[in-house]
């Protein structure tokens, strides 16, 4: 177990956020389309090759930073790998992120914002879709940004949050049930949904635990965690839905046609900004949970 390592990687996110330089998911990200470039084919084989590629490619150089480390001064090695797995959490660049709605001062502004963060077509949205896509996001990738990479960096170290993050990049640039990609993404899809498994189900507890009713929460949840296509996704949207008292998801366009999704949560109240800023509003408490549960792992391993 690598508590210690997880604690030190989460402070130095809190503190510094994203770290000067190339993200080294984009250099995973200049991986795969250059794989896509020369080797792409709508079947199952090329893209299956493309994920070996990537892990491996992953696993390798996470494998070798912690070697080298190795040779680092007594005291050294554990900072230097805390900084390095920092760049896997992404607490501090989500939550600026979804923020940045909220002090949009125009819709364009809103939307512009939105469509940063979001697949779906963000054109003709409305101010209360625009809200409900950000609450949706903010509750999704709380688990694929930092609950999901600080799961495997507890797990496995600097590896683990290393080939979480290529699995997790994967998804998003090739995982599209398109004409282009069902197949060819197929494996990363697949890959993806195992590898939140977990992780999304322990955000939707985390979740559940900072809202003011627990147990409508808990309904949502349970009642609603499971609607979504993703095996995944669901729950901790479903929980937030349920924290704030509201609905989230429901029908959207993607690439020009219309989606139809189910509503989850109690839809008691209304979404807009004050509820986009009540959302946003856990992450202080969620930083301390995460916090506190970091250090007494680090306390008894």
């Amino acid at each position: 177990m690598y508590f210690e390592l997880a604690l030190l990687a989460y402070l130095v996110d809190m503190a510094v956020g994203e770290l000067p330089g190339k993200h080294p998911v984009v250099f995973i990200g200049d991986f795969i389309k250059a794989f896509e470039r020369r080797f792409y084919r709508n079947r199952i084989l090329p893209g299956a090759c493309l994920v070996f590629g990537a892990v491996a490619l992953a696993l390798g150089i996470s494998l070798a930073l912690v070697y080298l480390c190795g040779f680092l001064p007594s005291g050294l090695s554990l900072p230097v790998l805390a900084i390095l797995a920092s760049t896997g959490l992404a607490m501090n660049m989500l939550h600026a992120s979804v923020a940045g709605i909220l002090t949009a001062e125009q819709p364009k502004q809103a939307k512009q914002a939105i469509s940063l963060l979001v697949s779906r077509d963000t054109e003709a949205m409305t101010e209360t879709e625009i809200h409900k896509a950000a609450l949706e996001t903010w509750a999704e990738n709380i688990s694929d940004g930092v609950i999901a990479p600080l799961f495997y960096l507890v797990l496995f170290g600097l590896p683990g949050i290393a080939v979480y993050k290529a699995i997790n990049t994967l998804d998003s640039m090739v995982a599209y049930k398109t004409e282009r990609y069902f197949y060819f993404g197929k494996t990363a899809a697949i890959l993806d949904d195992i590898a939140n498994f977990i992780p999304a189900r322990i955000t939707a507890l985390l979740i559940v635990l900072l809202a003011e009713d627990r147990q409508g929460a808990w309904q949502s949840v349970f009642r609603d965690g499971n609607k979504l296509e993703s095996p995944n996704a669901g729950y901790p949207i479903a929980a937030m839905a349920g924290a704030l008292g509201i609905g989230l998801g429901g029908d959207a366009y993607y690439h020009g046609k219309l989606k139809h999704k189910p509503t989850l949560g109690p839809a008691l109240k209304p979404v807009n900004r004050a509820t986009l800023a009540q959302g946003l509003n856990m992450k202080t408490r969620l930083d301390q949970i995460i916090l506190a549960l970091l250090a007494i792992g680090a306390w008894l391993y």
